[in-house]
C-alpha cells in the first residue's frame, strides 16, 4: 500500500520516542498496513488525516461493507494497553473495538474500531455545550479496571512526566516547576479511588458517533483519581483563554465548575492541572514548540 503518513504523526512521533524509533516504525508502515487490511479482508477508502499523534488511522470497509477504523502504532505506544481499556469498555462512552477477541500480544500493531466522524469534534461546539458533553462522556469512562490488568498508575505516569521539571531550567521557569513537583507529591501521597482512566482527555478525542451522539477515541490508559483525568480538560482552548482580557479569572472557575459538575475536589483538580500544564509547557518547549509552551506555561501561571 503505497501512501504518505501524515506529517503531524512522522513530527509527533520523533519528539516522543526519538527519530531512530520513529524512522524504524515508518519504514515497516507499509508493510504493517498491508498485512493488517489482508488479514481482515478490508477495504482502504483513505488515510485520515492530520490524524494521531502516535497512530496512523485508516478509514476502511468490512467485508460487509460497514466502514471501521484501522489503527496502527508502534509497538512503544503499547497498543495492547489501548485495547485492554476499549475491550473493558465495551463501547461505553468509547469507540467500539472491533476485533475484541483478538488475542493480546505485546505491541500488537493494529485496532480495529467502529468509525466514528473525525471531521466533526467536540472542539465544533459553543465552548459551554464542548465542556459540557466532554464532562459528561468522560464521566461514563470511569469505571473499576479489570482485575489483574497491565495499566501503569497516575503515580508512575507522573514520576517520569516529572523529570523534564527536575532538570535545569531558566530562572524565571524554576518556581512554576517546583510548585508543580510539590503539588504533585501532595496529591500522590495518597489517592481517593483506583479507577480506569482515559489518560489523555480533551476535546478533539471526542467525535460525533452514529451509535452515540459523542464517543472518545485515543486512550492512553492508566489507573487513578478522576481529578487527574479531568484536568487536561481544564485547560481546553488555552489559546481562547490567552487572548481573553478575562481568560485567568475564567481558567479558575472552570476549575471549580467542572470539579462541582463531576464531584471532584477542586483543590485536587487545581493540583493535578497545574502539573499536567506544567509538564505539557516544558516538553512542548523541550520539542521546540515554543509558542505552545508559552501558552501552556501562561496559563499554569494563573492558577
Amino acid at each position: 500500500m503505497a501512501f504518505e503518513p501524515p506529517e503531524r504523526l512522522v513530527r509527533a512521533l520523533g519528539e516522543t520516542y526519538g527519530d531512530d524509533v520513529a524512522a524504524r516504525w515508518l519504514g515497516q508502515l507499509p508493510a504493517l498496513a498491508d498485512a493488517a487490511v489482508a488479514e481482515r479482508g478490508l477495504t482502504v477508502d483513505r488515510v485520515q488525516a492530520p490524524g494521531g499523534r502516535s497512530s496512523l488511522v485508516l478509514l476502511v470497509r468490512r467485508q460487509d461493507g460497514t466502514p471501521a477504523a484501522l489503527k496502527l502504532a508502534p509497538a512503544e505506544a503499547r497498543p495492547e494497553l489501548e485495547r485492554a481499556a476499549l475491550r473493558h469498555w465495551k463501547g461505553w462512552g468509547a469507540a467500539q473495538l472491533l476485533d475484541a477477541d483478538a488475542p493480546d500480544s505485546p505491541g500488537s500493531p493494529s485496532l480495529l474500531l467502529e468509525r466514528l466522524h473525525p471531521e466533526v469534534s467536540l472542539r465544533s461546539l459553543p465552548e459551554a455545550k464542548a465542556l459540557l458533553e466532554a464532562a459528561g462522556t468522560l464521566r461514563r469512562l470511569w469505571v473499576e479496571p479489570p482485575a489483574a490488568h497491565g495499566f501503569e498508575t497516575v503515580a508512575d505516569r507522573t514520576d517520569r512526566q516529572a523529570a523534564v521539571m527536575r532538570g535545569e531550567l531558566p530562572e524565571e521557569l524554576a518556581p512554576l516547576a517546583e510548585a508543580a513537583l510539590t503539588a504533585r507529591t501532595t496529591l500522590t501521597t495518597s489517592s481517593p479511588e483506583e479507577l480506569l482512566l482515559h489518560g489523555n482527555f480533551r476535546q478533539s478525542k471526542v467525535l460525533s458517533a452514529e451509535r452515540s451522539p459523542w464517543l472518545t477515541v485515543g486512550p492512553e490508559p492508566l489507573v487513578g483519581e478522576r481529578a487527574y483525568d479531568l484536568a487536561r480538560l481544564v485547560r481546553d482552548r488555552v489559546e481562547d483563554l490567552i487572548a481573553a482580557p478575562s481568560g485567568a479569572s475564567v481558567a479558575r472557575r472552570r476549575v471549580n465548575k467542572l470539579a462541582d459538575a463531576l464531584d471532584v475536589d477542586p483543590a485536587r483538580l487545581h493540583g493535578w492541572t497545574l502539573f499536567r500544564a506544567v509538564e505539557s509547557g516544558l516538553r512542548a518547549r523541550a520539542a521546540g514548540r515554543t509558542q505552545e509552551s508559552e501558552l501552556l506555561l501562561e496559563f499554569a501561571g494563573w492558577l
